[in-house]
């Protein structure tokens, strides 16, 4: 019998939820809509699909491995060199790339919970020891992040805005934390839903980048690009950090398909506009409708909502709504994250919150 380490056998798998039409055929129903995921209800860019159709025709070859006229488009909007943007199979391969790259077993990493799970699974599947920061108010506690950084820490992962509670760190707090980070500590800033932030607090994440530390900044064309089943997202660092990650980096990692759709998704401002638009209105909506049936939830920078139940019965209520054709995320005993969705899905996801509470 093969044996695997310690740290290996502990972890738990990530458990993804069934496809729709499994779900409608064991409860017996149709017409169900998901807001599970986070993804953008718009679908991608029609400049995007169009690409993609024309795509298909070099199939027979392998991807272009620098991603050269991808790396060339970013790097020209962010104003950095394309050697400071390093590609991957969404930006979970940038994470799994980052502890693979800078972290040793029995090396630690910092990161908060609760947050986004990747983080943690990573690191213990590489030996490493994760070292766990409550949220305090619902945001990373930067603080008490700082005061565990050890001799051995060597990454923290921050999401800005953080899954699944939507919340920020501001410019003044980053400021503070960044100050108090050593030179041989790695920051690793995931901003995947940063195209969705509003407030004017949110903390600028390339300003470090341009002062030279030692940061990675990761972002994703899955979210407000519609692109999550292509899997592609991007890092943005220092050429030496870029360096030693492409030393672990698979030859091909980012399909060309992916490639040639985040190009086009790029291009089109008016569609990523569109998706702005349509979930700032989406999350006012939602907000005000729970606010009137008096149910709290986490004020949120992102596309989706992560409510607060007080009788802590979020598996009864997930299951309640599945049977409504309604499919959210379960976090808890006492919580559930719901995706923003179209202006039907929304009214959809009330009514059946209303119907389940009239019970």
């Amino acid at each position: 019998m093969i044996n695997a380490p310690e740290y290996i056998k502990t972890i738990k798998p990530y458990v993804p939820g069934k496809p729709i039409e499994e779900l409608e055929r064991e409860l017996g129903i149709t017409g169900s809509i998901k807001l599970a995921s986070n993804e953008n209800p718009l679908g991608p860019s029609p400049r995007a699909i169009e690409a993609l159709s024309k795509g298909i025709e070099g199939l027979n070859r392998y991807p272009d491995g620098s991603a050269f006229h991808l790396k060339k488009s970013l790097a020209a909007r962010l104003g950095v060199s394309p050697d400071e943007i390093l590609l991957g199979n969404g930006s979970n391969e940038l994470i799994e790339l980052a502890v693979r790259t800078f972290l040793a077993p029995g090396d630690e990493a910092i990161s908060a919970r609760p947050s986004f799970v990747v983080y943690p699974t990573i690191v213990q599947s590489a030996g490493g020891k994760n070292v766990i920061v409550p949220l305090k108010d619902w945001r990373h506690d930067l603080d008490a992040m700082a005061d565990r950084i050890t001799g051995k820490t060597k990454l923290i992962f921050i999401a800005n805005p953080n899954n699944p509670t939507g919340t920020i760190n501001t410019n003044a707090e980053m400021d503070a934390f960044m100050n108090r980070v050593p030179e041989n500590v790695l920051v690793v800033v995931d901003e995947a839903y940063y195209e969705y932030v509003t407030s004017s607090e949110y903390a600028d994440s390339m300003k470090y980048f341009r002062q030279g530390r030692n940061i990675l900044i990761l972002r994703t064309f899955s979210k407000i690009y519609g692109l999550a089943g292509l899997r592609i997202g991007y890092g943005i660092a220092h050429t030496s950090i870029i360096t030693e990650k492409n030393k672990v980096r698979q030859p091909f990692n980012v399909n060309s398909l992916a490639q040639v759709a985040a190009l086009a998704a790029l291009e089109d401002e008016g569609h990523v506009e569109k998706a702005k638009k349509i979930n700032e209105e989406g999350k006012k909506f939602l907000c005000d409708e729970l606010r009137s049936m008096n149910i709290d939830y986490v004020p949120t920078e992102a596309n989706f909502i992560y409510i607060i139940l007080r009788d802590g019965n979020a598996p009864e209520l997930y299951n309640e709504l599945l049977k409504e054709g309604v499919i959210v995320r379960p976090m808890g005993s006492s919580e559930i994250r719901v995706t923003i969705g179209l202006p039907e899905e929304n009214k959809r996801f009330v009514q059946a919150l209303r119907k389940i509470q009239g019970k």
